[in-house]
C-alpha cells in the first residue's frame, strides 16, 4: 500500500515536472539575421527565453528552403514560428495580397505605426483567416518604403513599357501591378535576383532600401525611383496546433514576445530605411535618386486603381477587407495629425 503510494507520488511529480519543462522552439524567416525579420525574430527570441525557460532556434533565409518550403514546414508543424513577407504569403493566403495592392497603404511612418497597431483587419479579421490555414496570426509590420531601381529613368508608365521587372514570386497583384504599371513582371526568387540583373535577363526590381544597399543592387541598375506605390511588409504566425496545445502562461507569453519584439521592429525599421538611403548616397554619390512628384504619381496611381478593383473582385472576403482597411487608414491619418 506505502509502495503504490509512493508510486503514485513519483508518477505525478513526474507529470508535473514534464508540464513545466523547458521545450525548444523553431522559428524561421525568409531574411538575414540582421535584417527586418530577423531582428524582430531575435527580439521575440530575447524575450521568450528571458522570461521562461524555453529555447528558440532561430532559422535564417535559405536553411531550410524558400519560402515556399517554409511555409508548408510552419503548417505541417514541423516549425513552430514563420516570418514570412506578405508579398509571399498571397499564394497561401490570397487576403494577405491587400498589403501589396499599390496606393493603399501610405507612406507616413506614424501613420502606418499606427495601422498596423490599431487595425481591425490586422486584430480582428485577418487572425480568423490565418486559423482556417492552420496558422496563428502574431504580428504584421512594415519594412520600408518600396523603391524602384531601373537601367533607365523612367517617370510615367509609359517609359515602363516592355521593361521586364522582377516580382516576387507567388503574388498575382505584384504581376498586376507592374503590367498596370507598363512593364512585363517577372516572377523570381530572391537567389536568382542578382545574376538576373548582371545578366540582363531582368531590368529592374523593387525593394527598401535596406535591401538594395545591402545586397549591393544599386550597383547593379543606375537609378532609383521612389514611387510612393507602397511598403515591404511581413508577417510572423505559429503553426495553430501548436499555438492551441499551449497552456494559458505560455500563450501569453508568445503574445507578449510578439508584442515586445513588434514594438522593437517599428523603430529599428524607419532606422534601417534612413541608414539605406543614406549608405547609397556616401558609397555611391554618382548613382541617380528620384523622386516623382504628385503629378507623376497620379498617373500610377490611376493605373492602380484596376489592380485594386482586381484585389477585391476576387472574393467577398477580399471586399470586405479593401473596404475595411480604408477605414482603419482613416483613423490612422486622424489620429497621427
Amino acid at each position: 500500500m506505502k509502495l503504490t503510494k509512493f508510486k503514485g507520488l513519483v508518477l505525478a511529480g513526474m507529470l508535473a515536472a514534464t508540464s513545466m519543462s523547458a521545450a525548444t522552439w523553431k522559428y524561421a524567416f525568409g531574411e538575414g539575421v540582421s535584417d527586418p525579420q530577423g531582428i524582430y525574430a531575435t527580439a521575440f527570441k530575447d524575450f521568450v527565453e528571458e522570461n521562461s525557460r524555453h529555447k528558440i532556434e532561430l532559422y535564417k533565409v535559405g536553411s531550410l528552403g524558400e519560402e515556399a518550403d517554409m511555409m508548408e514546414q510552419a503548417k505541417a508543424g514541423l516549425l513552430h514560428f514563420i516570418g514570412q513577407s506578405t508579398g509571399y504569403m498571397g499564394g497561401t493566403i490570397p487576403q494577405m495580397d491587400v498589403f501589396t495592392v499599390p496606393y493603399v497603404l501610405p507612406t507616413d511612418t506614424k501613420q502606418l505605426d499606427y495601422f498596423f497597431k490599431n487595425s481591425k483587419v490586422v486584430n480582428e479579421m485577418l487572425p480568423k483567416i490565418f486559423n482556417k490555414h492552420g496558422l496563428e496570426l502574431l504580428a504584421i509590420f512594415p519594412e520600408g518604403e518600396m523603391a524602384v531601381t531601373t537601367m533607365e529613368e523612367f517617370r510615367s508608365p509609359a517609359d515602363l513599357k516592355g521593361k521586364k521587372m522582377r516580382v516576387m514570386p507567388g503574388s498575382p497583384i505584384l504581376v498586376e501591378t507592374y503590367e498596370a504599371f507598363g512593364a512585363s513582371p517577372q516572377p523570381m526568387t530572391w537567389g536568382d535576383l542578382v545574376g538576373a540583373l548582371k545578366t540582363g535577363m531582368v531590368d529592374g526590381q523593387e525593394n527598401p532600401t535596406v535591401w538594395i544597399e545591402a545586397y549591393g543592387l544599386d550597383e547593379l541598375t543606375k537609378v532609383l525611383t521612389y514611387t510612393g506605390h507602397g511598403h515591404f511588409n511581413a508577417s510572423v504566425s505559429a503553426n495553430k496546433n501548436f499555438f492551441d496545445g499551449l497552456g494559458k502562461r505560455d500563450k501569453r507569453l508568445v503574445q507578449e514576445a510578439a508584442k515586445h519584439a513588434q514594438k522593437i521592429i517599428l523603430e529599428e525599421a524607419q532606422k534601417l530605411d534612413a541608414i539605406g538611403i543614406g549608405r547609397i548616397v556616401k558609397t555611391n554619390p554618382n548613382y541617380k535618386i528620384n523622386m516623382l512628384t504628385e503629378e507623376e504619381r497620379a498617373v500610377f496611381k490611376k493605373a492602380a486603381q484596376k489592380v485594386q478593383d482586381s484585389f477585391a473582385s476576387k472574393s467577398a472576403s477580399n471586399k470586405k477587407i479593401m473596404d475595411q482597411i480604408k477605414r482603419d487608414l482613416a483613423q490612422a491619418e486622424k489620429n497621427t495629425k
